[in-house]
């Protein structure tokens, strides 16, 4: 099988393509990225290494459906994966046109060409964030069934490509799936998400800039276990169907700083309290019940466990961090970044 990845050199992608590469010794993969400040290279250097026979880069946009249409002419995927996206909540605030533009529009070009090119299966990769907050001491749980009520411009662009989606399985009968995972975290996410930033600033003795809302909880998933759900829905998941991703573990801001303060053995000092991003949402919950019980899918990696090997990989990659901090400013943003991209 071929695939075609759009986004492959973001936190997500990247992790993707290693896993299907190593998993599927026949397949072969097209990496289309734009490389704009979250895409690296970098983090694809050991496939680029390793599979030279089976994987290819081409820099370009989803945007530019000329260059995707010729593309996809040249290499024929079978399937098509769609993790490109503006993905940073607070950078949304300042700029949301260029969330519905490449959000959007973006989508909709891949599905306009892969209607045209009779893609077998194009896999569209959504978020918990499309369904709106939860109150913070309410029992419920976002299913696939929950209305969207998107609370901020990156939330909005990510549903109303959802939409797209479903509109174009449902007029023209391109077999899609969609899933919306909760908040990933891993190797190769970049500086500006929460866990990374506040591992790298603490690594570094910098001060760890919590939003006052620091009992906001949210639910986390190693992007591993994000790996193997994506999987399954391409291999057995019903065409025209979503699934949620989640692990079922919540955790508040405040938790996770403490637990990545503790494992660095850095003081509680470091903690500052910085204004709540307009939107903020409080807490965030998926009901996985239906890829458990229909694919079969579980998570394997233990939070805890998971978390401390995050924070091991930034410890030793320091001149990985180092560079994407320079390239994009990140050490000068003070954001959660509650975005999986």
């Amino acid at each position: 099988m071929k695939l075609l990845i759009t986004g492959g050199a973001g936190f997500i992608g990247s992790n993707f393509i290693r896993y299907w590469l190593q998993r599927y010794s026949n397949d072969s993969i097209i990496n289309l990225d734009l490389l704009t400040y979250a895409g690296n290279l970098d983090n694809l250097a050991d496939v680029a290494r390793n599979y030279t026979e089976r994987y290819d880069f081409v820099q370009g946009s989803i945007l530019d459906a000329r260059s995707v249409d010729k593309l996809l002419g040249k290499h024929r995927p079978d399937v098509m994966v769609n993790f490109a996206a503006e993905s940073h909540n607070s950078r949304a605030v300042l700029n949301p046109r260029a969330f519905f533009e490449t959000n959007v529009m973006g989508t909709q070009t891949l599905l306009d060409l892969a209607l045209k090119h009779e893609i077998a299966r194009f896999h569209h990769i959504s978020t918990c964030e499309v369904y709106g907050d939860l109150p913070l001491d309410s029992q419920e749980k976002f299913t696939e069934e929950h209305p969207y009520r998107p609370r901020t411009p990156y939330n909005a662009s990510k549903a109303a490509a959802d939409h797209a989606v479903r509109a174009y399985f449902e007029t023209y009968h391109l077999p899609v799936t969609i899933s919306n995972c909760s908040n990933n975290y891993g190797p190769y996410q970049h500086p500006e998400k929460l866990i990374p930033l506040f591992t790298t600033n603490a690594i570094a003795d910098k001060s760890v800039p919590l939003y006052r809302s620091s009992q906001n909880r949210r639910e986390w998933l190693h992007v591993s276990d994000h790996c193997r759900a994506i999987d399954l829905i391409i291999q057995e998941g019903k065409v025209g169907e979503t699934y949620n991703i989640g692990s079922g573990v919540e955790k508040s801001v405040e938790e996770i700083t403490d637990i990545i303060l503790d494992t660095l053995d850095k003081p509680a000092t470091l903690k500052t309290y910085v204004p709540d991003r307009p939107g903020h949402d409080r807490r965030y919950l998926l009901d996985s019940s239906k890829i458990r019980k229909e694919l079969g899918w579980e998570p394997e990696i233990d939070f805890e466990s998971g978390l401390k090997g995050t924070i091991c990989w930034y410890v030793k990659n320091r001149t990985w961090w180092e560079e994407m901090c320079q390239q994009a400013g990140a050490e000068a943003v003070k954001e959660e970044g509650w975005e999986k991209r």
